[in-house]
């Protein structure tokens, strides 16, 4: 099977292409030959993974899956969430993202967050979601250089490091992308064995 990922995030393939079976090929916007800009517009993850999923599916009319990451941290009433790449500005880099979230949260004794990934499956023409979260909390000061985004800032529950000083290996095991991801191919290696 066939499936475009709909995005050209390198560090979001790098996690996602591993879980997924040999028999799927995961094709990116690149590689499926799509260059225009997705928007998120809406106030969820669940409606900007749709419109993202959506979207390649009515311009390829192939099966397809998108997904929607969203930090929510408890003491910022669940900000940044559906902004959370956007959070310092619609250019922001992440480093600047971090800073305003640093800020925010001040000397703020409540540092519990959560990463949260809806899944848009367009499989058939019938879309399916499916949900990954890993509780955690936000670290003082930034540490590590691996991952992306706010991987510097957010340790997972159970961990006393931030994704940021985790291999690979070591993030996909709290990870909410490797969650989301895995019900996905729990689901795809189900309808296959329907066939």
């Amino acid at each position: 099977m066939e499936l475009i990922f709909a995005t050209n995030n390198r560090h979001k393939i790098e996690e996602i292409r591993p879980l997924l079976p040999i028999d799927i090929q995961l094709k990116t916007l690149e590689e499926a030959g799509i260059g225009q800009d997705i928007p998120e517009p809406h106030p969820s993850l669940e409606e900007n993974a749709r419109e993202k999923s959506g979207v390649i599916h009515r311009l390829t009319g192939r099966n397809c899956f998108s997904e929607d990451t969203g930090l929510e941290v408890t003491a910022l009433k669940g900000a940044p969430g559906v902004k959370t790449a956007r959070f310092a500005g619609p250019d922001a880099s992440a480093e600047e993202n971090i800073r305003l979230l640093l800020e925010k949260l001040g000397q703020e004794k409540d540092r519990s967050a959560r990463f949260r990934t809806v899944i848009s499956l367009i499989l058939d023409g019938k879309e399916y979601q499916f949900e990954g979260i890993c509780e955690g909390r936000i670290s003082e000061h930034p540490s590590g250089n691996r991952g992306f985004g706010y991987d510097p800032v957010f340790i997972p529950e159970g961990a006393s490091r931030c994704f940021a000083d985790m291999s690979l290996e070591e993030k996909q095991v709290y990870s909410h992308r490797r969650k989301a991801t895995d019900q996905l191919v729990d689901f795809l290696v189900e309808q296959a064995t329907k066939l």
